[in-house]
C-alpha cells in the first residue's frame, strides 16, 4: 500500500486554516465592547458599576442556554440579577450581541 508522503503536511494546513476561520481574536471582540460602551461599566477582572466579565462568565458557565440568555439580556438588558443597579438595554445588533456573548464566555 502506497501513502502520500505529504498527505500528513496537507491535512495539518487544513486544520490550521479551519481553526483560524473559526477562532474568534480576543482583541477584537474587547474592542466592540469598547466601541459599544460595554467597558463604561464592565472590567475584565473587577467590579465596576457592574459586575466582571469574569464573573458573569462564571454564572452562565454550565447552562445549556448561556449564550442566548446573555444576548437577551445585552439586547433587552436586565435587572435585580446582579444587584440593584439595572443594565439598560444596549444599541447593538443582534450578531454583535451573540459575538459579545461569545466572547465573555470564552474568557
Amino acid at each position: 500500500m502506497r501513502t502520500l508522503p505529504a498527505l500528513p503536511a496537507l491535512l495539518a494546513a487544513i486544520g490550521c486554516v479551519l481553526a483560524i476561520g473559526t477562532a474568534m481574536p480576543a482583541h477584537a471582540s474587547q474592542a466592540l465592547a469598547s466601541s459599544k460602551a460595554c467597558l463604561a461599566c464592565h472590567a475584565i477582572d473587577k467590579k465596576m458599576v457592574g459586575p466582571a466579565f469574569q464573573d458573569i462568565k462564571a454564572k452562565y458557565t454550565g447552562r445549556k442556554d448561556a449564550q442566548a440568555q446573555m444576548v437577551q439580556s445585552i439586547l433587552k438588558g436586565s435587572s435585580g440579577r446582579w444587584g440593584p443597579v439595572p443594565m439598560p438595554a444596549n444599541a447593538v445588533s443582534a450578531a454583535d450581541a451573540n459575538t459579545l456573548a461569545k466572547w465573555i464566555l470564552s474568557l
